[in-house]
């Protein structure tokens, strides 16, 4: 079964099913800034394009581009910047 999300008015959508052993999401978050919340621990990987991240618990942001994965504890809370189109594929424990 596939779930449709869609946040922030519609810019950023994704697709939710059950990967082969952890729920998952793809999706693509249009250019601007987020705040995005935690209830699992998720690890995104970006899939065309580019996030600019700011990790909890962190006053920096990193770049992360194709093929680069970063790991967001549950309960917390993350900021992307996206300047263009980019995709992502996501796995929650």
């Amino acid at each position: 079964m596939l779930n449709v999300n869609e946040y922030f008015d519609g810019k950023v959508k994704s697709i939710g099913f059950q990967g082969e052993s952890l729920p998952a999401t793809v999706g693509v978050i249009s250019p601007g800034e987020y705040e995005f919340g935690t209830s699992k621990k998720e690890v995104m990987t970006v899939v065309s394009g580019a996030l600019t991240v700011q990790l909890p618990g962190s006053e920096s942001w990193a770049r992360f581009a194709a093929g680069d994965a970063f790991e967001v504890e549950a309960n917390t809370s993350f900021k992307v910047k996206a300047d263009m189109d980019t995709a992502y594929f996501c796995t929650y424990e």
